[in-house]
């Protein structure tokens, strides 16, 4: 797990602030470049989305997470797990039955494939 900086923003009035530019830049090319082996890379909440899929992300985070056939099996884009999500599992029934069978399937693969 790779997380988008190394420093905390703060909190703003939906969630966490976003990501300070500046420490992206200093670590996160560098880090990345050594993780020579990862086979499936799950980019959770869209300031990953916006930072490894760049032009390829879609207007909005839900329509990102629902063009996952575009991105997979390499990058699998997801909403960032909180409670507060509830509302949009249950307005996205697709996610559960699709998405998440072939995550879940690409994960045991990926695993498989080390030994």
């Amino acid at each position: 797990m790779l997380p988008m900086r190394f420093c905390y923003p703060g909190t703003g009035k939906s969630g966490d602030l976003p990501p300070l530019p500046e420490c992206a830049v200093a670590w996160r090319d560098k880090i990345l470049h050594e993780l020579t082996a990862v086979k499936l890379t799950l980019v959770i909440g869209q300031f990953a989305m916006a930072w490894h899929l760049g032009l390829r992300a879609k207007a909005t985070l839900t329509e990102t997470v629902q063009a996952w056939r575009e991105f997979s099996p390499e990058l699998f884009p997801l909403t960032h797990p909180s409670p507060r999500n509830n509302i949009w599992l249950k307005k996205n029934p697709w996610f559960t039955r699709d998405m998440l069978p072939e995550l879940r399937t690409q994960a045991m693969w990926t695993s498989l494939r080390r030994f």
